[in-house]
């Protein structure tokens, strides 16, 4: 039996696995033990045949407040050099990288505050969809910090430079409503609603062909960086892996019959 204490909990149905940050008290802050456990959880669900969408939530009233800085507060009570890129390197990078480039869809179901690494976090899903009473603060600046766990990567591709340096700059808090207008988010719900849509939207994504979904995320992570010829020979070649799959094959298949397709993710 699963710990209901435990600081990520796992649930899955109907090929939607649901990673939730649990540690409410601390507005789900992340402490090692957490950052390990949901490391593992997303190397699982990315490997998983049977998960075709994940998701991740949170517990209580808040996503995600970022680092725990009770967790690393003796390390401000010497002089010594603070090694902040070595912790990045090996307990969050990992975890970022591998949301970002698992070959299937990954939501954000966003209640409360994502502030700092918990802004990233919700940044490098694939989808979001907010609550109304969700914000978004790139805490970072307000720490004397630069703002890390790849949203110097994704937030601008997101909602332009402009304010994305803005954002970063001031620290200033988005409210749900404004992300939603700049393109922060994909969806605004009632709070009552979020968990009900997301799962919505999960469970449609779930029974959609996932390695055409993730041939897609592919193809559109590599148009970040890549010039028109490359990324036309990119999909071509991607389009030649997706024709081989069983999806496509039903896919067309319902069609010509006029029925609705039955897709296994393969």
């Amino acid at each position: 039996m699963a710990d209901s204490n435990a600081p990520i909990l796992i649930e899955n149905e109907g090929g939607v696995r649901t990673i939730t940050f649990n540690r409410p008290d601390v507005l789900n802050a992340f402490d090692e033990a957490m950052l390990v456990l949901l490391g593992k959880a997303v190397r699982e669900a990315a490997k998983d045949k049977s998960v075709r969408c994940v998701v991740i939530a949170a517990a209580g009233r808040a996503f995600c407040s970022g680092q725990d800085l009770a967790e690393v507060a003796d390390r401000y009570e010497s002089d010594e050099p603070l090694e902040l890129g070595v912790r990045l390197r090996e307990s969050y990078n990992p975890i970022i990288q591998k949301i970002r480039t698992m070959e299937k869809p990954v939501i954000a179901s966003v209640n409360g505050v994502a502030a700092g690494a918990g802004c990233s976090f919700a940044l490098a899903c694939d989808l979001r969809i907010a609550g109304e009473s969700a914000s978004f603060i790139e805490a970072f600046v307000n720490v004397g910090l630069v703002p890390d766990c790849g949203s110097t990567f994704t937030l601008p591709r997101l909602v332009g430079v402009a304010r994305a340096m803005e954002m970063c700059a001031t620290g200033r808090k988005v409210k749900a409503e404004e992300a939603e207008r700049i393109g922060l988010v994909n969806r605004v719900v009632a709070d009552a609603d979020l968990n009900a849509e997301t799962a919505k939207l999960a469970s449609k994504l779930a029974v959609l062909p996932t390695k055409a979904i993730g041939l897609t995320k592919r193809a559109i992570n590599a148009a970040w960086s890549a010039d028109l010829d490359s990324q036309l020979d990119y999909e071509a070649m991607l389009q030649t892996t997706a024709g081989q799959t069983h999806d496509h094959r039903e896919g067309v298949t319902a069609f010509l019959q006029k029925r609705r397709p039955s897709f296994k993710g393969e």
